[in-house]
């Protein structure tokens, strides 16, 4: 059987220019890949539309939509997630734009099916004690205690992305002065992050005691599991569980939900506090826009909003004196 228009430029698409030309990371395609699953087990399971015959034409705008809200509905997904799927499809069918002129009105009339809005989420954010006491449970005693704390701190110093920490290997790793790391971010945009003394020591002695200083190692994983390979996503998320855990044992009014992310929040808040410029934590935690880095700054103006507001509530003022009722006063306004 011939292959489909549809299947032809969908297997293009998710080849080629997504990790040659826009030079997006695995993560990223993967997650491309994922909605047009979805997409096309819709197609199949609640449309009864043969794959084998699928094509182009037929994904039309009432049927993207149609889609949509069986995201929404049936799959429970989502505001954002939803307007992450269509994301994808609006890159898809800008790709088909070009590479078939014949469905240009059909492409841009599916491109501009708007996202939709949703509300802001809080940025969460710890405060520093907080930090201190998920920091200070490893177990240096230990090995795999101290490659936890290792990684927990270099997770917030550097404010980095899970997959950006799990993708270091040692040679990413420069602790002459000034020490920093290098990292890779979301298109696989390079950025070097500076480390802080301390910091910097315990990759040392990381480095040294896991035998990664040697130059022939430069290519292996930074943070490993007890197989040598390199950590998870679900991995890191263990870690910090588990030593968050044993800070809300030793501190039960410790209650705040901490994710990786959590850290990052936490590293680009405390910059911003202390009097770090936006565009300087943007090229730190490696935003494309200074847009996406305001959300510290409009975290950090709720947080002294609430203060204020507290000390408002705390405070007595004496009773004033009523202008209404001062006859002097009131003449010479209507004089004016």
């Amino acid at each position: 059987m011939k292959p489909t228009d549809l299947s032809v430029h969908l297997t293009g698409f998710l080849s080629h220019p997504l990790a040659a030309q826009r030079n997006l990371s695995p993560n990223t395609i993967r997650a491309y890949r994922d909605t047009f699953t979805l997409l096309l087990r819709y197609c199949r399971d609640q449309r009864g539309m043969p794959l084998e015959r699928l094509s182009l034409k037929q994904i039309d705008v009432p049927l993207v939509e149609a889609f949509l809200d069986h995201l929404e509905h049936d799959r429970h997904s989502s505001i954002r997630t939803r307007n992450y799927r269509l994301a994808a499809m609006h890159a898809f069918f800008r790709y088909v734009q070009s590479e078939v002129p014949d469905h240009l009105l059909q492409c841009q009339r599916i491109i501009a099916i708007p996202l939709r809005r949703h509300p802001r989420t809080t940025v969460g954010y710890l405060a520093k004690e907080d930090l201190a006491r998920i920091l200070e449970q490893p177990d240096v005693r230990t090995s795999a205690g101290r490659r936890d704390a290792v990684l927990l701190s270099v997770l917030y110093d550097t404010g980095a992305r899970v997959q950006e920490l799990i993708d270091m290997s040692a040679g990413d790793v420069r602790l002459e002065p000034p020490a920093q790391v290098r990292l890779f971010g979301k298109g696989r945009k390079m950025r070097a992050v500076p480390l802080m003394d301390a910091t910097a020591q315990l990759l040392r002695d990381h480095l040294r005691d896991s035998g990664l200083h040697r130059p022939e190692r430069f290519e292996q994983p930074l943070f490993q599991n007890r197989q040598g390979a390199r950590l998870s996503r679900w991995g890191v998320r263990y870690i910090l569980d588990k030593h968050v855990q044993a800070a809300r044992n030793a501190h039960p009014g410790f209650t705040q939900p901490v994710t990786p992310h959590t850290l990052r929040h936490t590293k680009g808040m405390h910059l911003l506090q202390s009097g770090v410029s936006l565009e300087i934590i943007r090229d730190f935690l490696g935003h494309e826009h200074v847009v996406t880095t305001q959300i510290y700054a409009r975290a950090n103006l709720e947080m002294k909003r609430k203060a204020l507001a507290n000390v408002a509530e705390d405070s007595t003022f004496p009773d004033l004196p009523s202008w209404q009722k001062d006859g002097t006063l009131l003449e010479w306004l209507r004089s004016l």
